[in-house]
């Protein structure tokens, strides 16, 4: 009823299992995504895609998700066959495909990796995300139920400049995020100033 465009999985949508996730879907009048788990033997292989491009107003806007790790935090039984692969890593091959073969204008992360870990400073994380990977314009975080005021702002490997955004959790806030593209419909923080 809130209209969204798309959305990605987290760990409590496993809560009932793969099988009632999948149960619930029809209820859903939008797609999921989610680049770095791997559903092929489960009910939603095929169904979840690893990214999706969507057009408004002549813009293409490729958005694909990650999820963080299952393994330790949902009991296997609920998640079956699901295979957990690095989110970095997928990133950076996804992105490569939304912007150079599907020639995106702008790459959104639905990320429910969690925003940060002041005590796993190893562990993979939306700040993590950002600085090891490039073509990234927005991470929209999920996880951690990080309330942030504004986005904040991280170079990626290129020094180029990600949004990474989370507005809490239980649908408290409704973040918004505004981008302006030049003529050309092309997002260009080398020479945009980033005004938040």
């Amino acid at each position: 009823m809130l209209k969204y465009d798309l959305a990605t999985l987290g760990n409590h949508d496993f809560d009932n299992g793969i099988d009632g996730f999948y149960k619930q879907l029809p209820h859903a009048n939008f797609d999921f995504v989610s680049a770095n788990y791997d559903f092929k033997n489960t009910v939603l292989n095929g169904i979840v895609k690893p990214y999706k491009v969507i057009k408004k107003d002549g813009v293409k806007i490729g958005i694909f998700g990650l999820g963080v790790e299952l393994d330790g935090l949902v009991d296997k039984k609920l998640y079956k066959e699901t295979i957990y692969n690095n989110p970095v890593d997928v990133a950076k091959d996804i992105t490569k495909t939304l912007k150079e073969k599907e020639k995106c204008d702008l790459v959104i992360c639905l990320s429910h990796l969690g925003f940060k870990y002041k005590n796993d400073p190893d562990k993979v994380c939306d700040i993590t995300l950002a600085k090891k990977t490039k073509n990234i314009d927005l991470i929209i975080g999920g996880h951690t139920h990080t309330f942030l005021d504004k986005p904040i702002v991280e170079n990626n490997s290129e020094n180029k400049p990600v949004l990474i955004n989370q507005v809490g959790c239980y649908g408290i806030n409704l973040g918004r995020i505004d981008f302006y593209l030049s003529n050309d419909k092309k997002y260009d923080t080398s020479i945009k100033n980033i005004i938040i």
